[in-house]
Formats: structure tokens, C-alpha cells, sequence
């Protein structure tokens, strides 16, 4: 596993390097004190082919010991002797690199791992987007060469967002020497201001570039700089252009810089003593038509008047706030600094963004600026929040609160939804009550209120106690739309446009009231409230009770047509629940069109094989592999089946027969495969025609919220908006600024369509039994197969040709390396070659690795093979970024001992991997709830000790047993075998594989045989 580093390097860029915990160290004689190639570097053609990038090397100062550097938090290599520790300094070391753009880091590969500099070069490049986005940007000149660009304008709140980004520099990505004989790290604000500063230039470029107007600038003037002189047409082409150099006369570039010399001041200055502070008073009150008590006849407010009063904050002490008379007055100088120069420079400043505060700057001692309704109303809906975007304090008027808007509320109610939910018993239409309202926060105003406010024509006025701005045209409109939407009738899926914003309407839609069903749909509550729905006629599962409610909300959504996203814990059922639906939906109707399933290859066979042990009576067709159907032969079998399985590799292969057919109902299962909604796959599944979608999925996000929006746009399109509007409008608040508003918004947007369920619920905690067990199928890759294959044919001739005690070896010797081609082709080689994504098996452990850390769980990882253990344990680390504790045979009972005591301590390991034997008796290592036998002993007794580890007296929680076995190999056949045993006579299984050396050389022949289904159809990756 690579793990990937990055780091700002100036005149070149952003440049990636990285580092391979499985690469063996090279050797150098030459002197730290020079340079000399990083042991655990990965070469540029190398990363290239992961990020295309230019080639290049850089010097790393690195905390290095004697012999050699310290290894990244990030890299984890395979126990080696113990080193004598020296005294850390920081060395000189020669690294390749790519030098790449920073758009490439959007799309990371799940073939490394990214240290946190990468992280931090992509929020440093989104910071400057943002930037760019909101216009936070001026246009100067570098008149040293000269060259136009447009530099970032970082104050206030952004100002902390920039330290906050310099705070958390990673030390790596300060770790070029850029001059030979440096001994320490570059200054990481020096560094991120002219990645910033790079970055920012770029993203208004981007931006302009996609513009439809040409950008229409015209530079401050100073002095008699000509306005359309050669200079400034050149700067200003340059700024729009992919060319940033200005070819014009020396003396007109310097007039430029001269004119621009307003704008470079801008944002530039130190942070002084103080700050200026803007407070808006209400000198008169204007009139609230809800009020009898007023004065009828000023119906909008013509006299009343507001005031601005300036003031000086201390930035020492924030609590010391002194009026402007004051700081005239001379009595602020002992508590802020040069309070009255300050003051006159904060006014100064302001007046630049506001022009409006001109007049009082006229004045000696300026204190307070004289507004009207107009003024008022422009300062509390536009001037305020620029004043505090540049760092100045705002105060405003009691009376005002800006989250109460003016603004249609919606009132809907439902018919009570039937107990058990048939097939076209709910229809769209079943409303009972819906009625627009216009409001003031949660208090609805009369028709008669309204007219009056649309007659006073007043941008501010107060209802209701509360200050409220007010669009004199849009009231009215949003009074005209109340009366036309008397006669609507309305349907289940307008509420719920409504409530995603999905509606266009003269006035903000500000609050939803809901009841009945309807808004147990909306609130995501459905399946609580709806009656469970127990499983069908010749269903043969007990569903839980979860489960029942699972499977109504399921049905419920079909009724409406809405799209659902099961987003239960594994091992809670998403399979089941399904397949209780399907056989619900047919019961009795024949004539329903199939279903389609698209999942990944190690999962056909359990779709298979749970349809034929809970719904026998659904017909069902495996459409995958080289044997696979088409043309009239495909058609025909699709007519005769109820639910068809295919992988996504094959879906997308044989789009145009597949997308021919309008299904019942179409299912993704491990639905993250469509998380990049640019990818092939996800591009083809959206193009087929169904009455119906739903997606499984225990992770419908896992790093981006984009993922989350594939997935609910291929469920129902349109919801979420488009790609570019959703990262606007949810993407960028929540990931970059935390935003709590947008999430709260994307919550309830997404809710009535998204059902999750974790184990730890209280109400299904007590559904579950103690113990889950689980075939876990998996597919081998091509060259895991080509050394199955070559394994048999040899091993055979050699069984073929014993007798006795050599024959039971060669047996035994056969089966130990067929397992070892299904764990992993280089545990057969024994050549040290990295695990890759060579191996079927190992590629589904990390899927389902993946879900286990998500929930914040451990798991126990058993194998017979202390090599494999050994493979796999700095591959685990490095994939996941987290320590996992290895037991074995030469493991001390103190080492030992201290392992399973930090296991099952809080915040220690999450990853267990043990040797069986070592592992398999004797521990107590209850803090897992997730039991993994990589490769199977094929004794269940031994086993079973295994699990006992974490299911015993002391575990509280249920605990999934996953078993690992390949269709088509010598996994599943003696996994057959034993289960058959077990079934006609409970025998006891003798210890080890002993037992097989018994069988006739066919039988063993058939045992060993590699069949088709145990190779994957995408290529020969898992």
C-alpha cells in the first residue's frame, strides 16, 4: 500500500511523493549530509500512473536517526529486527515526485492512501474556490516582471478560516529545502499565502472562463493615468487570459501599478489595536398595521427615523466597546491605543465598501449617520453582512430578527394509511387537507394583515412585535398565489417538493406542518408509524420486528413511487427484507415484470442461494459469466423469471439488452459502487427503465457528500438538483465551513427516503440473536486462478502416484497450497511481492473492513497462516490508517497479555489479527463483535473456539460470524461436505483435514477442481 504525500512548492506547484512500507530499503554509502535517495520512495513513473503529473525531484528535510529516516504515521512495515535508537535530526533526502494539478487530488485512487497533507492541500485549494466563488478577489500587477493576477482578499471570518488552515500545516508539507545548508522547516504562512495566492488566480481564471459576458473592469484611477492606456489593455486581457504577462512601455506599467496602489491596500494591513463597530438604533417606530394602538395614518412610515452610531472595539478585550463621542472626547486613549486615529481610519475603511457613509466622514467628530426606512432596510438586508465579512462589528436593533422571515407556510394532512400496505392500495392522491398560508415565523397572518402591508409599501415594518422586511411586489404576488392555489389538488410528492425546495414561489417557503403518514414520511419516521408488515405467504424467514417495519416502509415508498435507500448495518438484513418484498408484491399476480439486481460478483451467490432458502417460490436467474445468455435465448429467460442477479461489470457490458426490458423494480446492492456519478456504471444504471428503485447500502457516503448525491439521484433523479447546484448549495457549507443550517436542510431533504437502522438501536438490539453466521463468497482474480489451476494438475499426478503415508501427505500438502492461491498468490510464491489488488478475497476483506471501522466497531481476523497474518497486517494498517495488534505463537505471554488488555480497552486497536492456533483458546476478547475466519480449518469445533473469543459470557452485543469461502473452489466443496455430515448424522469432524485423505483420488479430483463460478467476470478483478 502507497501512501501518498504532498507539499506546496513555489514556481512549480502542487507535488505528490510517496512512500512504500513493503518496498525493500536501498542502500547508499554517501553522507547525510548530502542527499541521498529516500530508502522507501516509490519512483515518479510510479505515482504517475495513479496521479498524471510531471516528473521531478525534490530534497525532503525529514526527521531521520543514524541510519536512515523515521518512518510517516502513515507507513507501516513488517516487524524487522529492532533498531538502536540515536537522536532524531532533520536530514536531507533525495524523494521523486509528480508535479500535478490540484484538481487531480478530487479523485483519489482506493489504491493508497493519502497522508494528511493531501487533505490539507485540497482544503487550501477549496478555501481559495471559495474565495473566488463568493468575489472575495481584487485584480494587481506584479510590476517586477509584470504580470497580472488576481490576489485574495482574506478578512474577517476568512481571516480566521486562513490561520486556521496555517495552524494545521502537516510538517511534511513544510519539508522541502529549497537551498542547500537549510536546517529547518519553510514558514507555514509564508507558504500557504503563496499557495493561496497561486491557487486563488487560478480559480478566478477557471471561473471566468466559464462566464458567458466578458468580464467588464475598469481599474481605480490615481493621478492622470490614461484609463484605456497600452498598459492597462494588456493588464486587463492578461487577467482574463491564459497569458498573465502585460507586454507594454515601461512607464505605463508603472502608472498602472501607481492607479492600482487603492486596491493593494485593501486586506493587506496588520490587524490594529481596535476595530470599528456599526451599531443600527431605532430613533421612532414604524407603524405595525396588526397594531390598533398605532397611528392609523402613518401607514409607512414616513418621518420615522434610524440611526447609525459608530463605535471602537478593542480587539485585546472585546467586552471594552467606547462610543465614537467618547473617543472624540479624548477619554478612550488610556484604554485603546490611538483610539481617535483609529477610528477615523476604521470609518475610512468602511466608507470604501459602503459609500453611503461619505456624508458623516464630512463631519469633525463623526458619530452617527442619519438613515431612512430605505437606509435602514439596505443596511439590515445587505450592508450589515458586508461590514462583517471585512472584520468590522455590526450591532442591530432588538427588534429585528432576521430569522423569522416574512414567508409561505404549507399545511397538509394525510388519509390514515392502511394497516397492511397492497399493491396499489395507496394512490398519489390521498390528501385530505393542504393549504398555503403567508406567516411571520410560526404565526400566520390574515388576508386582511396582508392587504394592509401590501398597501403601506414599506421595504421595514414591524408585525407583530417584530421587525420583518418586506418585498411591497412579492407580498402581493404571494397573496395572488394563495388565492390560484385554493383550486389545486395537490399529491403526496408536491409536500414533498415543497419541503426540499423544490417549488417556485413569489415568497421564501418558511415552514411545513404535516400530519398523518405525510409527515411521518417527511420527518423519516415511516417505518416507525406505518403498521408492520409480517412476511408474505410462503415467505419462509421469520422476519424481526424491525425487519416487518422494514419491509412496510418498503412497500409504502412503492406505493408512492418514490425511490428508497435501505441503509441498514450488515448484518441486519437488507437481503431479506427484499426478498420479502418481492414475494409480497407477487403474490398472486404472475404477470409481474422481473426485477433486476445488480451487485458485485461475490455476492451473486448469496442472493442465489438466500432466494432459494426464504423465497423457494421466486424464480430466479443468475445473468453473469462467460456461459451467459443473449439475444431471444436472454429474452426467454428473463419472461419466465421473477428476479434476475447480475453483477455491475456485466450490467454495464450488456447495457443495450438489459436497458431493452421496463422492470418491476430495479435494486443496487452495495449501492457505493455508484458513488462517482461520472463512472460507467453509474452512468448505465441510470438509463434503466423501472417502476421502481431502491438502494442497499450500509454506506451510502463514505468520504463525499457527492457520493450521497449518486446515490439518491439514481433513486429519484432530479432530488438533490444538479451536481454543480448540490455542491453550491450542501457540498461546499457542510465539508468546508461545517455549516449546520445546510445539514440540517440536506437532513430533511433526504429523510423520507432514507431508512437506517444500526445494531446498537435500542429497538432492534433486542430483535437480533446472540449470534450471526455468515458465508462470506468471494471471487478469485485471473492470477489467482491460472495458480489454482497449476496446483491441481501437479498435486494430482503426485496423489495419482502414492500410496499410505505419502499419499495422505501429498493430500494434505495439496490442500495447504490451494488455500494459500485463495488467500493470496504471492503466501504460494513466497517472493515478497506486494498484496496489490491481486487477491479476491483480501479486496472483499477491506469492503467489508470498510463497514466494520464506519460503525465504529472491532473485529477479530483469524487465519492458520502466520504468513498471510504477517502479509496482511502492515497492508491493513496502511489501507486504514490504524494500528492492528498481531497475535501468534512467538508472541510472549507479557506482550500477550498487554495486547488483549489495549484490545479491549476504549480507544484501542479495531483490527485483531491472530494465528488460530495461538489465538483460538485462552482469550477473552469480548470488546469485538465481528468474527472473521479468513481461511477455514474446516473443523467446526476449532472454529467454534475461535469465535468463542468474542462470544462468550461478558459480550453485550450481537456478534456476526463471517466465514470465507470461494464458489468453485475447494473452499465451498468441503464447506458442502462438512454441512452435509453434519446434517445426516451430527458426526464429529476429526481434527485438521485428516479426514480427507480418505477420499478416492476422483473424489478428491472433483474437491479440487476449479469451476467457473469461481473466477470473476470483470476482468478477473474481485
Amino acid at each position: 500500500m502507497l501512501v501518498v504525500h504532498a507539499l506546496w512548492s513555489p514556481g512549480r506547484g502542487v507535488l505528490l511523493w510517496a512512500e512504500d512500507g513493503e518496498r525493500p530499503a536501498r542502500t547508499s554509502r554517501r553522507s547525510l549530509r548530502s542527499a541521498r535517495p529516500h530508502p522507501f520512495a516509490v519512483p515518479s513513473t510510479e505515482l504517475s500512473g495513479i496521479h498524471p503529473g510531471r516528473a521531478t525531484t525534490t530534497t525532503l528535510l525529514l526527521p531521520s536517526h543514524a541510519n536512515g529516516p523515521v518512518d510517516s504515521p502513515g507507513l507501516v512495515r513488517p516487524d524487522g529486527p529492532a533498531r538502536k535508537r540515536s537522536t532524531l535530526t532533520l536530514s536531507p533526502w533525495s524523494v521523486p515526485g509528480v508535479v500535478v494539478d490540484v484538481a487531480e487530488l478530487e479523485d483519489p485512487s482506493p489504491d493508497v492512501r493519502y497522508g494528511d497533507s493531501v487533505d490539507h492541500v485540497v482544503a487550501l485549494a477549496h478555501f481559495a474556490a471559495d474565495l473566488a466563488g463568493r468575489g472575495r478577489v481584487l485584480p494587481t500587477l506584479d510590476d517586477d516582471r509584470p504580470r497580472a493576477r488576481w490576489r485574495p482578499v482574506v478578512q474577517g471570518l476568512d481571516a480566521v478560516s486562513r490561520q486556521a488552515l496555517v495552524d494545521a500545516t502537516p510538517p511534511v508539507a513544510r519539508a522541502e529545502q529549497r537551498r542547500a545548508g537549510d536546517v529547518a522547516g519553510r514558514d507555514p504562512g509564508e507558504l500557504l499565502d503563496d499557495a493561496l495566492s497561486v491557487l486563488t488566480d487560478a480559480a478566478v481564471r477557471e471561473r471566468l472562463g466559464r462566464a458567458e459576458e466578458p468580464l467588464a473592469l475598469v481599474p481605480p484611477r490615481r493621478g492622470r493615468t490614461p484609463a484605456r492606456s497600452v498598459a492597462v489593455e494588456a493588464w486587463l486581457g492578461a487577467l482574463t487570459g491564459e497569458d498573465p504577462s502585460v507586454d507594454a512601455p515601461e512607464n505605463e506599467v508603472a502608472e498602472l501599478a501607481r492607479a492600482l496602489e487603492g486596491w493593494d491596500e485593501i486586506g493587506s494591513g496588520p490587524a490594529g489595536p481596535g476595530r470599528g463597530v456599526f451599531r443600527l438604533a431605532e430613533v421612532r417606530t414604524l407603524h405595525d398595521p396588526a397594531d390598533p394602538g398605532d397611528d392609523p395614518e402613518d401607514q409607512t412610515g414616513d418621518g420615522t427615523r434610524w440611526e447609525l452610531q459608530f463605535a471602537l472595539q478593542s480587539t485585546e478585550d472585546p467586552s471594552l466597546q467606547l462610543d465614537a463621542d467618547d473617543v472624540w472626547a479624548g477619554d478612550a486613549d488610556k484604554l485603546i491605543t490611538g483610539a481617535q486615529d483609529l477610528l477615523l481610519a476604521e470609518l475610512g475603511r468602511a466608507a470604501q465598501l459602503l459609500p453611503d457613509l461619505v456624508p458623516a466622514l464630512r463631519r469633525a467628530r463623526p458619530a452617527t449617520l442619519d438613515l431612512d426606512v430605505d437606509g435602514a432596510h439596505r443596511f439590515l438586508t445587505r450592508d450589515a453582512s458586508t461590514l462583517v465579512t471585512a472584520g468590522f462589528g455590526v450591532q442591530l436593533p432588538a427588534g429585528w430578527n432576521g430569522s423569522r422571515p416574512l414567508g409561505l407556510r404549507l399545511s397538509a394532512s394525510s388519509t390514515p394509511a392502511p394497516g397492511v400496505i397492497v399493491r396499489g392500495g395507496l394512490g398519489r392522491e390521498e390528501l385530505s387537507g393542504f393549504r398555503w398560508s403567508i406567516a411571520v415565523g410560526d404565526e400566520e397572518l390574515g388576508e386582511e394583515e396582508i392587504a394592509a402591508l401590501v398597501a403601506a409599501k414599506a421595504p421595514l415594518v414591524r408585525v407583530r412585535g417584530q421587525w420583518v422586511s418586506v418585498d411591497a411586489t412579492a407580498l402581493a404576488q404571494g397573496l395572488d398565489f394563495l388565492r390560484r392555489r385554493r383550486t389545486h389538488a395537490p399529491t403526496a410528492a408536491d409536500v414533498l417538493a415543497v419541503s426540499r425546495g423544490d417549488v417556485d414561489t413569489p415568497l421564501p417557503v418558511t415552514g411545513i406542518r404535516a400530519e398523518g403518514w405525510l409527515a411521518d414520511l417527511i420527518e423519516g419516521t415511516a417505518d416507525r408509524e406505518l403498521d408492520p408488515t409480517p412476511a408474505p405467504p410462503g415467505f419462509l424467514a421469520t422476519l424481526r420486528p424491525y425487519q416487518e417495519r422494514g419491509l412496510s416502509w418498503l412497500a409504502f415508498l412503492s406505493s408512492l413511487g418514490l425511490g428508497a435507500c435501505l441503509a441498514d448495518d450488515m448484518g441486519l438484513g437488507k437481503t431479506v427484507q427484499l426478498l420479502a418484498l418481492e414475494t409480497h408484491d407477487r403474490q398472486g399476480d404472475a404477470t409481474t415484470a422481473p426485477t433486476l439486481i445488480l451487485c458485485p460478483m461475490s455476492l451473486v451467490g448469496t442472493w442465489q442461494r438466500e432466494a432459494a432458502r426464504f423465497a423457494p417460490a421466486l424464480r430466479v436467474h443468475s445473468h453473469h459469466g462467460a456461459g451467459r445468455r443473449h439475444g431471444d435465448e436472454l429474452d426467454a429467460l428473463l419472461a419466465d423469471a421473477d428476479v434476475v442477479v447480475t453483477t455491475y461489470g456485466t450490467a454495464t457490458r450488456d447495457a443495450e439488452e438489459l436497458q431493452r426490458w421496463r422492470w418491476h423494480r430495479l435494486v443496487l446492492d452495495e449501492a457505493q459502487a455508484i458513488k462517482n456519478a461520472n463512472a460507467t456504471a453509474s452512468r448505465v444504471v441510470r438509463r434503466f427503465d423501472a417502476a421502481h428503485r431502491i438502494a442497499l447500502t450500509g454506506t451510502p457516503m463514505e468520504n463525499r457528500l457527492a457520493e450521497l448525491w449518486s446515490v439518491l439521484d439514481f433513486l429519484n433523479p432530479g432530488l438533490l438538483g444538479a451536481p454543480e447546484r448540490f455542491k453550491q448549495r450542501f457540498a461546499i457549507p457542510i465539508e468546508r465551513h461545517a455549516d449546520p443550517d445546510a445539514a440540517r436542510k440536506l437532513r430533511r431533504i433526504t429523510r423520507p427516503y432514507l431508512l437506517r437502522r444500526v445494531k446498537t438501536d435500542p429497538e432492534v438490539i433486542d430483535d437480533l440473536p446472540e449470534k450471526i453466521e455468515i458465508i462470506q463468497d468471494y471471487r478469485l482474480t485471473r492470477e489467482q486462478a491460472s495458480l489454482y489451476r497449476t496446483v491441481v494438475d501437479d498435486m494430482m499426478e503426485k496423489i495419482e502416484d502414492s500410496q499410505g503415508i505419502e499419499r495422505r501427505g501429498n493430500v494434505l500438502s495439496a490442500m495447504a497450497k490451494l488455500k494459500q492461491v485463495c488467500n493470496h498468490p504471492a503466501q504460494l510464491l513466497h517472493d515478497g511481492s506486494p498484496i496489490g489488488r491481486r487477491s479476491g478475497k483480501v479486496a472483499r476483506l477491506e469492503e467489508i473492513l470498510t463497514e466494520i471501522l464506519a460503525e465504529g466497531d472491532k473485529v477479530l481476523l483469524f487465519t492458520q497462516f502466520t504468513e498471510f497474518a504477517a502479509m496482511l497486517r502492515p497492508h491493513l494498517s496502511a489501507r486504514f490508517d490504524t494500528e492492528v495488534a498481531y497475535l501468534h505463537g512467538g508472541t510472549s505471554k507479557k506482550r500477550r497479555d498487554e495486547m488483549v488488555t489495549r484490545f479491549q480497552a476504549p480507544g484501542g486497536p479495531s483490527i485483531f489479527l491472530l494465528s488460530l492456533k495461538a489465538g483460538g483458546t485462552g482469550l477473552t476478547l469480548t470488546a469485538a463483535n465481528h468474527v472473521v475466519h479468513l481461511d477455514r480449518w474446516w473443523n467446526p469445533a476449532v472454529e467454534n473456539q475461535a469465535t468463542d473469543r468474542a462470544f462468550r459470557i461478558g459480550q453485550k452485543r450481537t456478534v456476526q460470524v463471517r466465514k470465507f469461502c470461494c464458489p468453485g473452489t475447494v473452499e465451498k466443496r468441503i464447506d458442502a461436505l462438512i454441512e452435509s455430515k453434519k446434517s445426516l448424522s451430527e458426526m464429529v469432524v476429526s481434527d485438521g483435514e485428516d479426514w480427507l485423505t480418505g477420499l478416492s483420488t476422483g473424489e478428491l479430483r472433483e474437491v479440487f477442481a476449479l469451476g467457473n463460478e469461481a473466477v470473476g467476470d470483470d476482468g478477473g478483478e474481485p
